[in-house]
């Protein structure tokens, strides 16, 4: 096995201290050009990667940030994840991903492993269970910063990115109202959550601006494609009879329209579908599901920066922000008859 090269490698290849190395690497501007570009390419001829255990002791960091979400699967946190990933390898931060599986114990396991591992730094969005939110209480008691994303929690006075939910709810179905639906049902997420209270309530504002009246049985917890095939046949038979569904994300739209099409109802003639996230899913049906667009990238990209600020500035008093993302509603098929994809591209922008 080949030992790894070290600085003092390079330094004995030519004939300088290994401290006259260390700082060409880090461009000192102590050290001359020629020096400088000596070391440099030594240094790439003989593979020589510094030591990151040692660095990390030496200053008392890991340059490791740790992250939660509920699933690494689903399409809205794999891009919130790549956002992160690109902001941390930019600042030469490493990645922990953690997933909660949507359990409030398997959270609290994840932010134990993350705190074991030394992270710097913890990024998290909630489980679908999460109601108690002490372990992340003791995050910040130990110092370590918190950033809380998609799904946070108002009792933590930390900093925070999400989007408009309440806004972007109204938007959808704004939009399923000026096309003529009027029995709009809303398949919620848990109240618990701020994003399904919040969608809850922009919903709720939409009907109400048009003087539509709100059905108690209109809205039914449903936000898995699971439940959203087992409720749907049973939801439409309801009085009045549903002319459009309103979904909190879109596995849950998918599912409606699976049923829909079984029933044989015309989509978007007889019953309209707007989903939530614009994930690949929205397109793989036909007509492809109208949705919110939640940028989970930028969402990422923007969790990270507020971490990384921290992290580099740490004497710093920084109050809590909140940085809201805003959202686009990109209508497609299920909502419009007849919509080119021309069409599409006006009405998403």
């Amino acid at each position: 096995m080949q030992m790894a090269v070290t600085i003092k490698d390079i330094a004995r290849e030519l004939g300088i201290s290994p401290s006259t190395v260390s700082r060409a690497l880090k461009d000192h501007p102590d050290i001359s050009v020629e020096t400088k570009k000596a070391v440099k390419e030594l240094a790439r001829k003989l593979n020589y990667q510094p030591d990151l255990v040692a660095l990390s002791l030496k200053k008392g960091q890991s340059r490791t940030i740790g992250v939660i979400v509920p699933e690494i699967v689903h399409y809205f946190f794999s891009t919130v994840i790549s956002g992160i990933e690109e902001v941390a390898s930019e600042s030469g931060y490493r990645v922990m991903i953690c997933q909660s599986n949507e359990k409030y114990e398997r959270e609290i396991g994840s932010v134990e492993a993350l705190l074991y591992s030394r992270v710097d730094g913890i990024l998290v969005s909630l489980s679908k269970e999460t109601r108690n939110v002490d372990h992340l209480k003791e995050v910040m008691n130990r110092h370590v910063p918190l950033v809380m994303f998609d799904r946070v929690s108002e009792e933590l006075e930390t900093d925070q990115v999400c989007v408009d939910d309440r806004e972007a709810a109204y938007n959808a179905v704004k939009h399923l109202i000026r096309n003529g639906y009027k029995n709009i049902v809303h398949y919620a997420a848990p109240q618990h959550l701020g994003i399904g209270k919040k969608r809850k309530e922009g919903y709720i504002k939409a009907l109400e601006e048009f003087d539509i009246p709100v059905r108690e049985e209109f809205i039914i917890k449903c936000d898995t494609i699971e439940e959203a095939v087992e409720l749907t046949e049973q939801t439409m038979r309801l009085d009045p009879v549903p002319d459009a569904f309103f979904c909190v994300n879109d596995m849950t739209a998918a599912g409606v329209m699976k049923v829909l099409k079984r029933l044989n109802y015309r989509i978007p003639e007889d019953v309209a579908i707007v989903g939530f996230t614009n994930g690949e899913i929205s397109n793989l049906p036909t007509p492809a599901i109208t949705s919110i667009e939640q940028h989970g990238f930028e969402i990422g990209k923007e969790a990270a920066h507020l971490l990384i600020e921290r992290l580099q500035q740490p004497d710093r008093e920084i109050p809590p922000r909140k940085k809201v993302i805003k959202t686009t509603l990109v209508v497609k098929g299920s909502t419009v008859k007849n919509l080119t994809y021309s069409d599409q591209q006006k009405a998403g922008s």
